[in-house]
């Protein structure tokens, strides 16, 4: 008896610690479980409540659930007029902004990566500025390089006698349109062109030099050997970018306001995608319903693009 008394009260310290061990990777991880939950689940769950609710400016204090009442104002009601003219341009400026940008960087990329260049260094120090600058800064200097008055690029274009009278950048909507997206590929293109930088570096020689006694071309080489080894390389980049652009706040704010006004709608201008449509019904108008609302279908919009993208490219599969 005394010996199982003693074997008991042995095993009693064993038990703690494999308790304690149990119970010690959460203790580390519960500051990190509890922001997520605080800065990132509740405000999900609190824009998920008040999208079927008709909380807004007439009704801060007596709101109340009305169902999918928001979803049907949006897609078959009064804000019908509203998302669909949104929509179409925000696709529009996110292909845009994600292809153009990885175009022009792919083109900066061959042209850097020519070992007779001598000076890439240099130049590739000078291309990298504009992503090395402050985003919001930097967008903001756009708005003044737009002015159709003052504004440099009309002064220089008018230096270079390609214009008499300056160009509305920040007034006409389809020159507004041109200008966040010229801003946007400014600020997109430098990365692309890093990323492309390294992807070009891991093609093998030997692809080229089998290519060089086949007696391929230029161009051969780079749309069978080239392009598709970075586009493959390169897809999951593709990918957030675009989920990026689609919902990228910015340049359609900070340089234009969503200006000029539409004539349809006072909610959203020309140059509004969805992000900053739902940014400004939230604090602009105080329509915290439909900003809820319009949230929740920009994430499902996002999520379903970028799920069925990964899909189809083979992102989730295991490697072996």
């Amino acid at each position: 008896m005394v010996s199982l008394e003693k074997r008991k009260k042995s095993d009693k310290p064993v038990m703690k610690k494999n308790l304690y061990d149990k119970i010690r990777p959460y203790v580390y991880l519960s500051p990190a479980l509890i922001s997520i939950f605080i800065l990132a689940f509740l405000p999900i769950v609190y824009t998920v409540y008040i999208a079927f609710t008709n909380y807004n400016l007439n009704h801060l204090s007596d709101f109340h659930l009305i169902g999918i009442g928001n979803f049907v104002s949006i897609f078959n009601g009064p804000f019908k007029s509203v998302f669909f003219p949104v929509f179409g341009w925000t696709i529009i400026f996110a292909v845009i902004g994600t292809f153009g940008s990885f175009a022009i960087g792919l083109f900066f990329s061959i042209l850097l990566n020519n070992p007779n260049m001598k000076e890439a260094t240099v130049y590739k120090g000078l291309l990298i500025l504009p992503w090395a600058l402050p985003a919001t800064i930097a967008t903001l200097a756009w708005q003044g390089l737009l002015d159709q008055k003052y504004g440099g690029i009309n002064i220089l274009l008018k230096d270079l006698h390609l214009i008499t009278t300056g160009i509305p950048w920040l007034t006409n909507p389809f020159w507004a349109r041109v200008g966040i997206c010229i801003a946007t590929l400014w600020l997109g293109f430098p990365y692309m062109m890093n990323v492309c930088i390294g992807a070009l570096s891991s093609i093998p020689d030997a692809y080229y030099e089998a290519a060089e006694i086949d007696g391929a071309t230029k161009f051969q080489k780079f749309r069978k050997i080239t392009l598709p080894s970075i586009t493959s390389s390169s897809l999951p980049l593709l990918i957030s970018s675009f989920s990026f652009n689609f919902s990228n706040l910015g340049a359609a704010y900070l340089i234009t306001q969503g200006l000029p006004a539409r004539a349809s709608t006072q909610f959203a201008g020309y140059t509004d995608i969805l992000a900053s449509t739902t940014y400004k019904l939230s604090t602009q108008y105080t329509r915290y319903d439909m900003g809820a609302a319009f949230s929740i279908i920009l994430f499902l919009i996002i999520g379903t693009i970028s799920f069925i993208s990964f899909k189809f490219s083979g992102a989730f599969k295991e490697v072996d």
